[in-house]
């Protein structure tokens, strides 16, 4: 049995251009929000034993499924719409804020809090590399850009529903990401820590970091899993765990002595 997501549709519509029915093959589960998705942009849901699904629809087989006040709407369309209201507004209230496109919600929404926890995490990611060029740690910095561009890359993800792009980090995979923040003893010469004041001001940043990284993952979490449907962001979830993972192996070359820097003793 067929599942059609969101990012499912809109990656199908980019091909197809405007229509106003979606054929989709019978028995095909629709998530929530591709359901919503296609009520938002005023698409009807057509169900077929055709196997091929998102058909384009010809105009003379479309018209059977509008109506004179369809097409008195589509002469005079709102500028915005209330997702999970089902209104249709021409001013934006300051309470809310774009899911994406037209489409508004209130401030407090699950994605929109990610969204803000994805801002906070970079801010943090800055700071840290403001701190390691003040100590001339050129390597930190680069392996800092580097976990910059992959969350700005999933904010990106995000906002325009699409799949997140491949990534690297430090030139390492994700195994040998996994397998030297599980064992820094064999691959770093420690073994596993908790950071205290004692290790400087550039470890507390890291870890500064890491936590938000953690803290970012859980509000992804809750912004993409359904009880029902289950996870629908799995790639933005993995590269959240993963660019943790990244943090503490970055503490752990710090530890060891792997990033250089003025003055610093560990």
């Amino acid at each position: 049995m067929k599942v059609l997501t969101e990012i499912d549709l809109r990656s199908n519509l980019k091909k197809m251009g405007p229509v106003t029915v979606y054929k989709v093959p019978s028995g095909t589960i629709l998530t929530p929000s591709a359901r919503s998705f296609l009520s938002e942009n005023k698409i009807d849901i057509v169900f077929t034993d055709d196997e091929k699904s998102g058909q384009m629809v010809e105009k003379k087989d479309a018209d059977k499924y509008s109506t004179p006040a369809d097409d008195d709407k589509a002469v005079k369309k709102p500028r915005y719409l209330l997702v999970g209201v089902g209104a249709s507004i021409d001013k934006k209230p300051e309470a809310y804020t774009h899911l994406h496109g037209n489409n508004l919600v209130p401030k407090y929404h699950s994605r929109i809090k990610l969204r803000g926890k994805i801002d906070s995490l970079e801010a943090h990611i800055i700071l840290a590399q403001v701190k390691s060029n003040q100590y001339k740690m050129e390597d930190m910095t680069k392996d800092l850009e580097e976990v910059l561009a992959l969350s700005r890359n999933i904010l990106r993800a995000e906002v325009l529903s699409e799949p997140l792009e491949e990534y690297t980090l430090f030139d390492l995979t994700e195994q040998e990401i996994r397998e030297i923040s599980h064992n820094p003893k064999k691959t770093l010469g420690i073994s596993h820590f908790m950071p205290s004041h004692d290790m400087g001001d550039m470890m507390a940043h890291l870890n500064l970091v890491r936590t938000q990284v953690r803290e970012t993952e859980i509000a992804a979490v809750e912004a993409f899993f359904h009880p029902i449907d289950g996870l629908q962001r799995e790639d933005i979830i993995k590269a959240l765990n993963r660019m943790s993972s990244a943090l503490y192996v970055m503490m752990c070359r710090l530890k060891a002595g792997k990033y250089v820097r003025q003055g610093y003793e560990p």
